[in-house]
């Protein structure tokens, strides 16, 4: 497997276990914080996981990072939500897609990426288990989690 089919299945993955995440959630849980710690809610980690995909969608064909910003209205919104994972991951995807080549600044930015995924994926497991929230058994197997 090269790199760039080794990068696109390491995203299809990452999309796939937010889909997942985001199918079991709703207004009520989007809107849980960790009591009693500095935290946000589910749903803002959302936000920021679809704000990063746009945002770094508009840098990779640029080669340079062009600020954040993020489509999603409402993080406490299940249905948008949804869309907006599902939209922010097809247009990572259209991005590899086009990708001719990994140059340095791509690669670093495609790699930044993956690197913001993992990371809220990693707070989301806390956040699920500190509520006593359903983990989906996507997320159970790709982390061996009880």
């Amino acid at each position: 497997m090269g790199l760039d089919a080794a990068v696109q299945e390491s995203f299809r993955r990452s999309f796939a276990l937010y889909r997942d995440l985001a199918g079991e959630l709703e207004r009520e849980a989007l809107s849980s914080r960790l009591a009693g710690l500095p935290s946000n809610t589910i749903g803002a980690q959302l936000w920021c996981v679809v704000g990063a995909r746009e945002s770094y969608s508009r840098a990779i064909p640029e080669g340079g990072w062009s600020g954040f910003s993020c489509s999603l209205s409402d993080p406490l919104d299940a249905v948008l939500v949804r869309q907006s994972l599902a939209r922010s991951a097809e247009a990572v995807t259209a991005v590899l897609d086009a990708l001719e080549s990994f140059d340095e600044a791509r690669a670093r930015l495609l790699m930044d990426l993956l690197e913001h995924e993992a990371q809220h994926q990693g707070q989301l497991i806390r956040y699920l288990y500190a509520l006593g929230l359903e983990i989906p058994a996507s997320w159970r197997e790709r982390y061996a989690l009880g």
